[in-house]
């Protein structure tokens, strides 16, 4: 015959019972891990240090996808290998002692498949922080310094072109593949942008006046061209008019006004070559005249 479990046996044994079940959810819930990566990044999974044990690096994945259910304390680092612009804002002193402000911006990717040597080598998520950054800036004040303020401008592309390719030679044997790097922005200072607009003004006022004299040119040109037609002209009828042609041309007035029935005195002044002169409807006498009866 089993004796019976006393009450203070029986209320242990429920207690026990209780803080295991406690402690196995509490472990399912704390060391079950599940660790993923969004698409166009790589993962890197890692075990965190145990109680016994290390821990440390679990593998790779690339995503979209997750590693899968895991009793172990698996964690994981993603790293976007997408190319990414990275841009910097500078304030450097151009070769002529002006300073200037401008951006630069650099395309960067990070070649697949070595987001391990990343994150074990150059510093994971800041890789760019700690590894490129310092570098790219100095290879752009190097190159910058190298122009007076008023040639960045006109050789923006020059400047970039040599940054791409002192950045690219210092990136060659790292996972990170530069791109390309372009020029932002060039801001020059109050006082340089006020003198560059009053140069600009300055310069159409001139472009103005240098059209008004061509306008006036043209316009001298033209009244010459009328004097001289002026002056062909009157030689052309001073040749033509001949005293006797005037005289012929007096007479035919003189005829037609004789005939016209509004006359009936017709006074005619003789010059040296017998021509009368007219004003008005009827004849002024102004030197010799003669008196015509009609």
């Amino acid at each position: 015959m089993r004796a019976r479990n006393s009450g203070t046996q029986t209320l242990f044994n429920n207690l026990f019972k209780g803080a295991l079940v406690v402690g196995v959810v509490g472990f399912g819930l704390t060391a079950c891990t599940n660790p993923s990566t969004p698409a166009g990044e790589e993962g890197y999974v890692f075990e965190k240090p145990r109680v016994f044990g290390e821990g440390g690096y679990q593998g790779t994945m690339k995503g979209p996808s997750n590693y899968g259910m895991s009793l172990l304390r698996n964690e994981v680092v993603n790293i976007d290998m997408r190319p990414n612009t990275y841009t910097e804002t500078f304030r450097i002193l151009a070769n002529d002692d002006l300073n200037i402000k401008f951006d630069f911006h650099a395309v960067i990717a990070i070649e697949s498949g070595s987001v391990k040597t990343v994150v074990e080598q150059y510093g994971a998520e800041n890789w760019y922080k700690r590894f490129v950054r310092e570098t790219f800036r100095t290879y752009v004040r190097d190159t910058v310094q190298k122009y007076d303020s008023g040639e960045l401008k006109t050789n923006r592309e020059k400047i970039a072109k040599e940054v791409t390719l002192r950045l690219q030679s210092y990136l060659s044997t790292t996972p990170f593949k530069l791109a390309n790097v372009v020029v932002g922005n060039i801001n020059y200072p109050d006082i340089v942008a006020n003198a560059v607009e009053k140069k600009l003004a300055a310069q159409q006022l001139l472009s103005e006046k240098e059209t008004q004299k061509e306008i006036a040119k043209k316009d001298a040109e033209i009244r010459v061209e009328e004097a001289k037609g002026i002056a062909q002209a009157q030689k052309i009828i001073n040749a033509t008019l001949t005293a006797n042609y005037i005289q012929h041309e007096a007479i035919n007035a003189q005829i037609k006004m004789a005939e016209s029935p509004n006359h009936t005195t017709v006074y005619i002044p003789v010059g040296n070559n017998g021509v009368p002169l007219v004003k008005g409807r009827a004849f002024r006498i102004l030197c010799q005249p003669k008196l015509l009866n009609i």
